[in-house]
């Protein structure tokens, strides 16, 4: 049947052109006009860089080509459907043929969804959202995109990803949890990596957007769904971040560093198109839906619970990250010396970049650890992923090591 054969077959779709050297934004701009002939914009940000002027390096170069623009600014940090909704509605009335996202991921994801409900209304992301923990519940289509408005994203941090994958997460506050909508559909048109975008982001949010890199690098690397092109992704997208990221972090005038964080980035968003996140994310994903820790915060103090919690399962993997981010001497010399480095190392970094790596500064009780576990075990979609079975008592003991 279809169903069997889709089952069965791996793919992936990449933006049609990515543009990644600093300084590249104005330039990128300019050739998108002249490509595409776009003749109205609408431009989805959050309300910190809407006030900080940030927008001010889109909104000029578009007024200078003489292009009508909308701003929609009301970007939450988790942002939800009814936000969306509301962006899709002034996208109907402004009528756009060129949607511009500029921010982190809440900023892209929100304008995925909202450029999808402005080109097919009848999308249904509610019952979407609501059932999409189920990994029974796992694919959706819609008909083709861009009919309306291409897609262009402009990401300000270097983390999430989301400008090169068909994902969306969106907040569910009834369920106190955070689901991931994927959909072919919503991988942008347009990319546009400028080094300039990150340069004085602050460094906790760098910090936090970077492990958030680091992360979905490695467990896509080690993912039971791991295949060649993912693998070639992933891997490169951990190289580059592992020497790249304190750097990156620490010196703000460090450009080179932050452009190859930028590329790691959207190297290891491209690895969860073709492959997909494992554990780390699926118990990350309660702690921001009920709490509301940053997504790259959650995920750095899982990242070494979890990882240590696999090794058995995914030495040779950790041997092989290893091998390729190791670039001076190599003193270890067995899998497991290999995996273990990989794993302190990461832990490392973590410490390095001042990130928490326990809920106890998030005053998180100890009461909550069945809810915790409740939410974690229905995130099924990724738990499926992850190459060592995590069952509810596993999920009981990781999380009651970053409780206390």
């Amino acid at each position: 049947t279809v169903a069997e054969r889709k089952e069965n077959m791996l793919w992936f779709r990449t933006p049609q052109k990515v543009y990644f050297k600093k300084g590249c934004l104005p330039v990128a701009l300019r050739e998108i006009e002249e490509v595409l002939h776009r003749k109205r914009a609408f431009l989805v940000t959050d309300e910190f860089l809407f006030k900080s002027g940030k927008m001010s390096c889109i909104t000029e170069p578009l007024q200078k080509m003489g292009i009508p623009y909308q701003v929609f600014s009301d970007v939450q940090s988790d942002p939800t459907l009814a936000c969306a909704k509301e962006g899709a509605e002034l996208m109907r009335s402004f009528q756009p043929d060129v949607i511009i996202a500029l921010g982190g991921g809440s900023a892209m994801d929100a304008a995925k969804i909202m450029w999808v409900l402005y080109e097919h209304p009848e999308a249904d992301f509610q019952d979407m959202a609501m059932r999409f923990v189920d990994i029974r519940k796992r694919v959706y289509t819609f008909p083709k995109m861009g009919e309306k408005a291409y897609f262009v994203a402009i990401p300000t941090t270097a983390g999430t990803g989301s400008e090169a994958t068909p994902n969306a997460i969106v907040a569910v506050p009834e369920e106190e949890l955070k689901v991931g909508i994927v959909n072919g559909s919503m991988v942008p048109d347009y990319v546009i990596l400028d080094a300039m975008m990150i340069k004085n982001l602050p460094r906790k949010i760098a910090a936090a957007t970077g492990i958030d890199a680091m992360a979905h690098a490695i467990e896509c690397f080690t993912s039971n769904k791991a295949n060649p092109f993912s693998d070639m992704f992933a891997l490169q997208a951990f190289d580059l971040i592992m020497n790249n990221i304190e750097t990156a972090c620490d010196d703000k005038e460090a450009l080179d560093a932050k452009n190859n964080m930028q590329i790691a980035a959207f190297y290891a968003g491209v690895a969860i198109a073709c492959s997909g996140t494992t554990a780390v994310h699926a118990l990350s994903y309660p702690l921001g839906g009920k709490y509301h820790i940053a997504h790259g915060v959650s995920n750095a103090i899982l990242l070494v619970p979890v990882m240590k919690f696999n090794e058995p399962a995914i030495r040779g993997k950790l041997a092989a990250a290893y091998d390729r981010v190791v670039h001076g001497e190599k003193t270890c010399t067995t899998e497991e010396e290999k995996s273990a480095w990989v794993v302190n190392r990461m832990g490392e970094i973590v410490r390095h970049l001042d990130i928490p790596t326990s809920l106890t500064e998030f005053n998180v009780p100890v009461e909550d650890l069945d809810g915790l576990v409740k939410a974690g075990m229905q995130v099924t979609r990724l738990l499926v992923n992850n190459m060592r079975v995590v069952t509810p008592e596993d999920a009981r003991a990781i999380y009651s090591q970053i409780l206390h």
